[in-house]
């Protein structure tokens, strides 16, 4: 059975998986510029987990999840597993709300998930502090706000290749 949709959604074409796989190894790349790391700085890869694990989460899943930490770990010579455990967190936790969090407007669906983003940073300061890093201070905070503010700019982006042109017969119910 398909995820419920408001009767004022648009309905979607079915998703390229090229174009998922593709949007986050692209995240990656992004995150593993070398612009340095500031705490305030958004993780684009985690906004892109969140937003797949939400509208494709038989394509993206934990796994998915767990891969791309390892990846992120290894590039930022951080402890092994500190952004997976982060990551796979976050895809669960958007796996468990995706059905009621597609219900909601965009800017609803971006309160909705700061909780989810504001975890997955809380989940990764104190491993990071264990390891014998330093506390970010609190500007770690402002990523996930600004995460949450780049959620209705993803949506838009990342579904315009499965918006359908408006079909101007008056005799399909659809």
């Amino acid at each position: 059975m398909s995820t419920p949709r408001r009767a004022t959604q648009q309905l979607l074409l079915p998703v390229n998986p090229v174009f998922i796989w593709v949007s986050l190894v692209v995240a990656l790349a992004v995150n593993m510029l070398p612009l340095g790391r500031a705490a305030w700085r958004p993780d684009l890869l985690m906004l892109l987990l969140l937003f797949w694990g939400v509208h494709q989460p038989l394509r993206v899943g934990m796994g998915a999840a767990f891969a791309f930490g390892l990846c992120m770990d290894v590039q930022q010579t951080a402890l092994l597993g500190q952004h997976a455990l982060a990551y796979v967190a976050l895809v669960f936790l958007a796996i468990t709300i995706e059905r009621r969090l597609l219900w909601f407007s965009l800017v609803a669906q971006a309160v909705q998930v700061l909780p989810l983003f504001l975890a997955a940073h809380v989940v990764e300061v104190p491993i990071r502090m264990l390891a014998g890093g330093a506390f970010p201070g609190l500007d770690f905070l402002l990523a996930p706000l600004i995460e949450a503010a780049l959620w209705p700019l993803a949506s838009l982006i990342l579904l315009a290749p499965q918006r359908r042109p408006p079909d101007r017969d008056e005799n399909r119910p659809l």
